[in-house]
């Protein structure tokens, strides 16, 4: 068995707790007006490695991942395309005592119980609050992305919660609300995230000859955005306490 691999970065930061070593998967069922990796969106694109390789490679920083509270993080494209790849590579990593994450938007293949029985953490991308912001933003409806947080739920999966703030799209204070009222029904959240928009992939849409759908529409102000964040943490809170009491 082999899985298709984009790259790897060693010393991740940023996906998920510690320092981590981030796995990039290619393939990608959706297609993000603002994806700043469109060249993993093909399945047929990257390098094959068998499972033993790849998990061979996340041992060697090991040592890091003990000392920083660290570990794996399979992202892509989204992870979840090579589901037979994955379930062999992420037990590799659970019986040799590695923290694994899985960054995905929840649109892959199914059998999402089986890949998550090895998963320590989702951190799972909302893309939008509607079906309609769905197929606008990313081509497809959020049924999928449904589907594999109903199997979250079901095998108690810790989630880390993220959103990317779009001017004028994606930042409006109903959409927020909204994003609030579908949080405050996910058990088992530990982290919501707000991630600013930003145009820094934008270079590698011409080199593969692909239209920027998103042109024109300026980065999120990152200080604005934490500000929303803060908002929309404690407007989830609310809306539990309300709906606890």
């Amino acid at each position: 068995m082999k899985g298709r691999i984009h790259s790897i970065e060693s010393m991740g930061l940023v996906d998920g707790p510690g320092i981590r070593t981030v796995i990039f998967l290619q393939g990608c069922a959706i297609r993000c007006a603002y994806c700043h990796n469109p060249d993993t969106w093909k399945c047929q694109g990257g390098t094959e490695y068998t499972p033993k390789e790849i998990y061979e490679k996340i041992l060697k920083y090991k040592p890091y991942f003990s000392r920083s509270g660290g570990g794996v993080t399979f992202s892509g494209g989204d992870p979840l395309l090579q589901p037979e790849f994955l379930i062999e590579v992420l037990k590799l990593c659970k019986n040799s005592g590695i923290h694994t994450t899985l960054d995905t938007a929840g649109f892959g293949l199914g059998n999402y119980e089986d890949i998550l029985e090895y998963v320590d953490l989702v951190l799972f991308d909302i893309k939008h609050v509607s079906d309609e912001g769905y197929k606008s933003l990313v081509g497809r409806d959020g049924e999928e992305a449904r589907n594999f947080l109903k199997a979250c739920r079901k095998t108690s999966t810790k989630l880390w919660i993220r959103h990317v703030v779009v001017p004028g799209i994606t930042d409006g204070e109903e959409h927020m609300e909204a994003l609030a009222n579908i949080i405050k029904d996910i058990e088992n959240v530990e982290k919501i995230e707000l991630l600013p928009y930003h145009t820094m992939g934008i270079n590698k849409y011409d080199s593969i000859g692909l239209k920027y759908r998103l042109q024109g529409i300026e980065d999120m102000d990152r200080d604005l955005c934490k500000t929303m964040e803060n908002k929309l943490i404690n407007r989830v809170n609310e809306l539990r306490d309300s709906k606890n009491s």
